[in-house]
């Protein structure tokens, strides 16, 4: 089996023109795939840089310069009904760089004249203003502190040269993820006293796209890697597996389309000018279902999605939440949007995807308030209801959270989050606990608790599931 290096495949040298913030699956799968196809296709000519970012990773930047940065992509799925497998050798990424220990290889890349594009998916953590964060730090905490902090360079080495503005396309998933970005940036900017010209070039200059990605992606195929590497010839250990479907829907202004033509390319990328009704679309119906299914699956063991529309107390849970309480308060003709929902979850049987429960439980916390409060909020806001199933997740979420599940689960979210969640449970204030945990302004960036009857609800499912069990507390539900 032959190594993968330059030495073993001929890869062409491309000007760097993307900074990409995240090294994980999911851009390299999605975005970095994208533009590989549109290079070797003659649409683009464009090399990444990919920025960890956040301290560490040096075991995988130390894979990823070992293979000089080539890697597999390997989507299976359904198309027209039939199977279809697509295998990609991804060639566009040039180089990895991580700001904590390469700082001032960070600060030439992000200062380069060739440079036009950044991509990000810092997690629904990423984009969150840090107050008083040092912007002088090297590098600053946040991500928006991190990108303030070098836009200022650009601005002052390019004399505020329109030219030299930098367009941003944001994969956090979060709404108005490029707006906010933008928003934080002028913040900080504001705080820091850098000067009206600044903002000014920033506004005028700096495009921030609000965007939409949807494809499943489960990373490094690890139960049958072996396999994997014997079918492709190479011993890759940065392959990644994704299903075959795709949407990338991106708003804004047209500049965009034209500094990242994908659609030319073929790729399902669509531009419009404001992607908020597509966005309530899919993230309340795909993203808030895999967020609520994910809660309730690890609490009745279940290991994958598939297991767990594989157990017919979590299918139908899903399927009853999406029918009865995600789609009545979406905007749009009911008929369409049904047709919309299940070509969506049927996306949740495909045999070919093993995708881990535990992976989609990653910050957990801000995916249920961003995927699935808002089904909460308007359903008591715009049909003055409540939304049962979807408050029982975030019920089996604090559990799962709280260490007292029995389920083979560790939290992997913002640790002192955890830690408050985990120190406060009291099994006798149940109603105590939930309070503390809903009204701790630290965790939510919204104020839950102004749905009246949230933390009633919440309580009832927390003790439901304590004293029944998880499977018996579902099918009440169903």
């Amino acid at each position: 089996m032959k190594s993968l290096n330059k030495t073993t495949v001929q890869k062409t040298d491309r000007p760097v023109k993307i900074l990409q913030f995240g090294e994980g699956n999911f851009l390299r799968a999605f975005v970095d795939l994208m533009i590989d196809g549109a290079n070797e296709k003659g649409v683009m000519n464009h090399g990444i840089a990919i920025i960890q970012p956040i301290e560490g990773g040096e075991a995988l930047k130390s894979i990823f310069e070992k293979q000089d940065c080539l890697y597999h992509v390997y989507l299976e799925g359904i198309k027209d009904k039939q199977p279809v497998k697509e295998v990609s050798l991804v060639k566009s990424v040039e180089n990895i760089c991580n700001p904590y220990s390469q700082y001032e290889t960070y600060r030439e890349l992000f200062l380069s004249d060739e440079l036009e594009l950044i991509f990000s998916n810092t997690t629904e953590a990423g984009i969150r203003y840090e107050e008083g964060d040092d912007l002088t730090a090297k590098p600053p905490k946040s991500f928006p502190a991190k990108i303030t902090a070098l836009l200022f360079e650009r601005f002052k080495k390019f004399n505020g040269a329109p030219s030299k503005g930098l367009h941003f396309v944001c994969c956090e998933l979060i709404e108005d993820n490029g707006s906010t970005l933008k928003e934080y940036v002028l913040k900080h900017a504001t705080f820091n006293k850098l000067g009206s010209d600044f903002e000014k070039w920033i506004n005028e200059n700096c495009g921030f796209y609000d965007t939409l990605v949807d494809r499943i992606v489960t990373g490094f195929p690890k139960d049958n890697i072996d396999e994997i590497k014997q079918e492709i010839e190479f011993d890759d250990n940065l392959v990644v597996k994704g299903e075959y479907f795709h949407v990338w829907a991106i708003g804004g202004d047209s500049s965009i389309k034209e500094k990242l033509p994908l659609d030319k390319a073929g790729y399902n990328v669509l531009f419009m000018d404001d992607i908020r009704p597509f966005r309530s679309e899919k993230v309340r119906i795909l993203n808030g279902a895999h967020t609520a299914m994910t809660q309730v699956g690890i609490l009745m063991g279940c290991e994958t999605v598939k297991d767990a529309f594989n157990t017919p107390e979590v299918e139908q849970f899903i399927h009853k939440m999406v029918e009865t309480e995600v789609l009545p308060v979406i905007d749009g003709n009911p008929e369409e949007l049904k047709a919309f929902a299940g070509k969506i979850v049927e996306r949740f049987y495909n045999p070919f995807i093993k995708h881990y429960l535990k992976d989609i439980s990653l910050n957990s916390l801000s995916k249920w308030e961003t995927r699935d409060f808002p089904t909460v909020k308007d359903n008591f806001t715009k049909l003055g209801k409540k939304a049962p199933l979807t408050t029982f997740s975030f019920a089996a979420m604090l559990i799962l959270y709280s260490g007292k599940s029995g389920a083979n689960f560790t939290a992997n979210d913002t640790p002192e989050f955890v830690e408050f969640i985990r120190s406060s449970f009291n099994e006798n204030d149940i109603k105590g606990w939930v309070s503390a945990v809903v009204n701790n302004q630290q965790i939510w960036t919204e104020n839950l608790a102004d749905i009246p009857y949230f933390i009633d609800e919440v309580t009832k499912g927390v003790e439901t599931i304590l004293t029944k069990g998880i499977k018996a507390a579902l099918e009440e539900m169903i």
